[in-house]
């Protein structure tokens, strides 16, 4: 299943792939443990930080508006240094950015960004408890 995708996103389909205009290469984004979550209001929108254990030695501060984040939850995680689509449709690379003054080392990744179907813009794509911190999604 490709999902809702205009005729133009769509470059080529096999049986197992399906290739999309305006999608990034995923394959340097983790899976992430939330250790804890801190909400921060006044923002002009609810925020939270997140510390996150993508495995590696010290967590990473991820700060989101995603509404099904919880402590304990396993996200998608695209880390500083890999890449994204921006909202103009340009391949962009995460850089460790302040958000409402806030430091956050990555961003939650939604189902829409994974290719994984029709998932809610902005809801963190969660994946079972097999999956380790750190390993691909």
């Amino acid at each position: 299943r490709i999902g809702r995708l205009k005729h133009w996103q769509v470059l080529s389909i096999s049986k197992k792939r399906a290739t999309v205009r305006g999608m990034a290469d995923t394959t340097q984004y983790k899976v992430g443990v939330v250790l804890s979550v801190t909400e921060k209001k006044g923002c002009g929108r609810p925020l939270k930080s997140c510390i996150v254990n993508v495995g590696e030695d010290k967590p990473i501060n991820v700060v989101t508006s995603a509404s099904n984040v919880r402590g304990g939850s396993r996200i998608v995680i695209a880390p500083v240094g890999s890449k994204i689509i921006n909202e103009e449709g340009e391949e962009q690379v995460l850089k460790r950015t302040a958000v409402s003054g806030i430091m956050s080392e990555g961003m939650f990744c939604d189902a829409r960004m994974l290719g994984w179907g029709d998932g809610s813009n902005g809801v963190a794509a969660q994946v079972p408890e097999n999956y380790k911190p750190g390993m691909s999604p």
